[in-house]
């Protein structure tokens, strides 16, 4: 049997509007800090790592009510 690989290689949403910020930013066409120029190239993996450490703080919580208040004993 053969074995195929695929690479799958492309420009994202936030990838073409990080490049379109730049662009702008370096035209002068937008007078943004360039914190939020290149909020498209790592405000996705921000909001991932937020929303995983969120859900770790709920369970951690969840587990110390439950033990210590005898819930579903």
């Amino acid at each position: 049997m053969e074995h195929t690989e695929s690479n799958v290689s492309g420009t994202t949403v936030f990838g073409l509007i990080g490049i379109t910020f730049v662009a702008l930013k370096l035209t002068g066409y937008i007078n943004w800090f360039w914190w939020w120029v290149t909020v498209p190239f790592w405000g996705v993996f921000a909001l991932m790592a937020g929303s995983i450490l969120a859900t770790c703080i709920f369970m951690v919580c969840y587990e110390f009510v439950e033990k210590h208040t005898g819930v579903n004993s």
